[in-house]
This record gives structure tokens, sequence and C-alpha cells, in this order.
């Protein structure tokens, strides 16, 4: 068989672009929150959505909102979206719900922890370390979420 003639099974994956699509910061109750004791509750809320560019070409985001309180009243707010533009060619249904669904965001998470690190650091207040995220974990119980 010559290369020609040869089944196309070749995956190729690429990062075309990285961006932040939306960012909001709100800090709604300084300089109060500033003499407080810092006891703050911590809540993360994460989505990821994904879209069709082209044929090969698709858009993933990752939806981070961060929400930190003391007792009752919100310290800071911190949404973003971080967005990533892929190649992804020569994967099947079964393969690209996945790679759209866990790798991808995977590969975002970090360029989001950051910013949200640095927006809350910009802020004045104590550093904000995000644990890393099971994004397999995540993508099977949405998928299991879907069934139901």
């Amino acid at each position: 068989m010559t290369q020609q003639n040869q089944p196309s099974s070749q995956h190729e994956f690429a990062i075309q672009r990285i961006y932040i699509k939306d960012i909001s910061y709100e800090t709604p109750n300084t300089p109060e929150v500033f003499h407080a004791e810092w006891t703050p509750h911590v809540d993360l809320n994460l989505q990821t959505e994904s879209k069709k560019i082209s044929d090969d070409s698709f858009e993933s985001i990752l939806h981070i909102t961060v929400t930190v309180k003391l007792q009752d009243k919100v310290a800071f707010l911190v949404e973003i979206k971080q967005a990533g533009i892929f190649t992804l060619k020569g994967f099947t249904q079964e393969q690209l719900d996945p790679m759209l669904g866990s790798f991808c965001p995977n590969i975002l998470f970090p360029y989001a922890r950051e910013l949200i690190s640095e927006t809350i650091s910009r802020g004045s207040f104590p550093p904000l370390y995000l644990a890393p995220v099971n994004f397999d974990a995540y993508y099977e119980e949405q998928m299991k979420q879907k069934k139901k």
C-alpha cells in the first residue's frame, strides 16, 4: 500500500489560541472586609462548554466562579471564562466528546488558575491557590447527569 492509499487514522491535535473570553471581579464589601478576621469560606463553581468553529476547529471554554465570604459578607467574587481554540482532526465523535469535555479544559485550567490568583492578589487579598481538578472525573459526572 502506498501512503496515499492508507486509511487516514491519524489524529491531529493542536492548540491554535488560548485567551481570556470574559473576566469579572467584584469586592462589594471593601474596605470593611479588610478589617475582619480572615476566615474565608470559598465556593468554587466550575463549568465547561465547547462549540464547533469549523470542520476541525473547536472552541473550548472553562467557566470558573470563585466566591469568598467572611461570615455572611462577600469579600470578593471572581468570574472568568478562559477559552482556547483547538484543532481536532481525525477523531470520531466518541473520541471528540472527551477531548472537548476533559482534555481541553485540563489545558486551560492552569491559565485560569493563574489569572484568578493574580486578580485576587491585585485586589489586596491573601493568595488563593486552587487545587488541581480531575477533569476526567468531572466529564464522567457530566455524562451521567445528561443520561438522567
